[in-house]
């Protein structure tokens, strides 16, 4: 069932129920009335607790204009550093990783099974963390022949979720405030679930009908496209200088793995000649298992002769490809994290009193009437133009989740602005796609078209109609869950992206009859929840006594309570084990014999000083355990 908490009691009540010698800040940790209110989810007023501008002399005007000028350098500096980690990040797990999606990608009779291929475009994208890298591959795939449109399809859907997991990771570094980390991890999981929710619906449609299949087939014969440039470098331009003097990866070996070509396998990902030179000539070659006649015979010879080399860190390093993967990794995670709060700390001093306002003002305010219907189509356009200028839908996602964490963008402001992000990300792919060949043109950009295509139909099941855009209801329901039990946004992440796609691909692997039997009675399980809950909150009188609670089920069936409290005395024992191990090795260090009072004090409540021992003593075990909750 769909977990919940209980929400039988009151606000009014609650306090009463605290018996004596309790602290009642403890009742807020167990009631979620404040977390389901309407005005929990409205933008907060960012006030402005300096000087007004007319108050100061010209000496603090003057101070203010350059504090502020300094902080605009400092937050673009950041920006400039957090797209750089993340493609540093995406060009470590390529080194990680992108091998073994090469292999994953050319297993032919995997990828024809459409849910198999659903969760290999997922996975891979994960693994290499770009869905431009992973959905390139399934272009090169499909233009030579390797792969038919047909079968790529469910690939591409599968890149489309896995490059939604970034931006969710984002979310977390906002854990450390309640009421910043519902709104950031809403605003992330809305692209999650829009996703999600079109997978569903169109990837069973495209196995019926084919649709997308006949439909981006009629567009590329009816016009003469010819082709053309290759994709604009726009952002490239401006990260490539740092970027590329860390680490340059040569990713025609990742497709070169994934198209069968057996020397791809024993060559490096880190390039180490940036410029080269290719000769062909006509030579006479052997012909193999020659019988009679002629042993010979002429054929062009192409020798790709080196030049110079790349001027990268790593061009002359002895380290394995998942050693030099790992450090990039650790390095560009640290980078990427530290940004993240710095931003979000700028942005908290810079986006104050008039500025805040105004920025509100800007982005959350809808067009007058009769064309207020107009603005989520504009934030759609912004975002797809936005997306098309980074090239990434993942680094223009994650730059807008600490402002709808912080309150400057609200859900629904963000929910259109995602979705021009998936449309932005496929032009890209489309004109990367009309540069190749003549021959191979037509199935490449028949591929970028379906990417295209699914994501204008998912805007059209999830956002024309009010009354159908789900992806803001169950990410504000999701986001007062996490705001609740924090712990449970790991969950999500580890169930959504890898435990529950896992399952699917073992289950499909096993045959459609395996899948069936037992994906289906899960689906009819939970299909019967969703509609008894919403029974229970609209129409209770329709539903027999029984079903108008979940109270008769056990309480870890229907609510995370319980699973909390296993949280919380499995993150006390952590806690406690290392004040121990703290404690004995600085004993051990002054000489000083072990206080064995303050030992067992600590054991059951590191969190609570010596000083308090009295009243510490007052309290139980719950009560010490619901006080250091995560």
């Amino acid at each position: 069932m769909a977990p919940h908490s209980k929400m039988d009691t009151s606000c009014e009540e609650m306090p009463t129920e605290v018996p004596d010698g309790k602290s009642a800040a403890m009742a807020p940790a167990l009631s979620t009335a404040p977390l389901v209110e309407d005005n929990d989810w409205d933008l907060p007023e960012l006030q402005d607790m300096g000087v007004k501008w007319s108050d100061l002399d010209t000496k603090g005007k003057i101070l203010r204009v350059l504090i502020t000028a300094g902080k605009l350098i400092c937050l673009v500096g950041l920006l400039y550093m957090f797209v750089c980690s993340l493609d540093l990040l995406s060009s470590g797990f390529q080194l990680v990783g992108g091998k073994a999606a090469g292999d994953i990608f050319q297993d032919n009779v995997v990828l024809s099974n459409p849910l198999a291929g659903l969760v290999i475009g997922m996975l891979v994208t994960l693994l290499v963390q770009s869905s431009s890298t992973s959905s390139s591959i399934v272009v090169s795939m499909v233009s030579s022949g390797l792969l038919k449109v047909s079968t790529a399809v469910p690939v591409i859907m599968g890149t489309n979720i896995g490059t939604s997991v970034t931006n969710t990771l984002v979310a977390l570094t906002q854990v450390g405030d309640r009421s910043k980390f519902r709104r950031a991890f809403a605003g992330a999981t809305v692209h999650d679930f829009f996703n999600w929710l079109s997978v569903l619906v169109l990837l069973p449609l495209e196995v019926a009908t084919g649709y997308l299949v006949k439909l981006t087939d009629l567009i590329v014969t009816s016009f003469n496209i010819q082709s053309g440039e290759n994709a604009p470098d726009l952002l490239n331009v401006i990260t490539d200088p740092l970027t590329l003097s860390i680490i340059e990866l040569d990713k025609s070996v990742i497709s070169g793995i994934a198209t069968g070509d057996p020397e791809a396998k024993n060559k490096s990902l880190i390039k180490m000649w940036c410029k080269t030179f290719q000769n062909t000539t006509l030579q006479n070659v052997t012909v193999v298992n020659c019988t009679q006649g002629s042993c010979w015979e002429l054929k062009n010879v192409t020798d790709i002769i080196n030049i110079q080399k790349c001027h990268h860190i790593f061009v002359n390093t002895t380290l394995s490809d998942m050693s030099v993967g790992l450090i990039l990794l650790f390095g560009s995670l640290l980078v990427l994290c530290t940004c993240l709060i710095l931003i979000v700390k700028l942005l908290n001093s810079m986006l104050k009193g008039q500025v805040a306002v105004v920025i509100k003002k800007i982005i959350n305010t809808d067009f007058p009437f009769p064309f207020a219907w107009l603005t989520g189509y504009i934030a759609i356009i912004v975002g797809a133009g936005m997306t098309f200028i980074v090239q990434s839908s993942s680094v223009f996602t994650s730059a807008i989740t600490p402002l709808v964490g912080i309150g400057v963008i609200s859900i629904e402001r963000v929910y259109p602005l995602s979705l021009g992000a998936n449309i932005g990300t496929t032009t890209t792919a489309i004109l990367a796609a009309m540069a190749s060949p003549g021959e191979t043109l037509g199935n490449s950009l028949q591929i970028a078209l379906v990417h295209l295509f699914f994501n204008l139909s998912g805007i059209l099941l999830w956002y024309p109609i009010p009354f159908t855009r789900l992806p803001i209801r169950m990410a504000k329901a999701l986001g007062n869950v996490t705001a609740q039990y924090r712990w449970f946004a790991i969950c999500y992440i580890v169930l959504c992206f890898f435990a529950i796609p896992l399952l699917v691909f073992g289950l499909s692997m096993a045959g459609w009859q395996v899948l069936v039997g037992v994906i289906v009675p899960i689906v009819v399980v939970l299909l019967f929840a969703i509609i008894v809950n919403i029974l229970q909150k609209h129409k209770p009188q329709w539903l027999p006594s029984c079903l108008r609670s979940w109270d008769f089920l056990p309480l870890w069936a229907h609510s995370l309570e319980p699973w909390d409290r296993v949280v919380i005395v499995f993150a006390n024992r952590c806690c406690c084990c290392c004040k121990c191990c703290n404690s004995m090795t600085g004993d051990e260090e002054t000489g000083k014999p072990e206080n064995k009072e303050n030992g067992l004090e600590m054991n059951d409540n590191p969190t609570i000083p010596v000083e308090i021992k009295e009243e510490k003593k007052t309290l139980d075990t719950p009560e010490i355990l619901k006080r250091t909750s995560l």
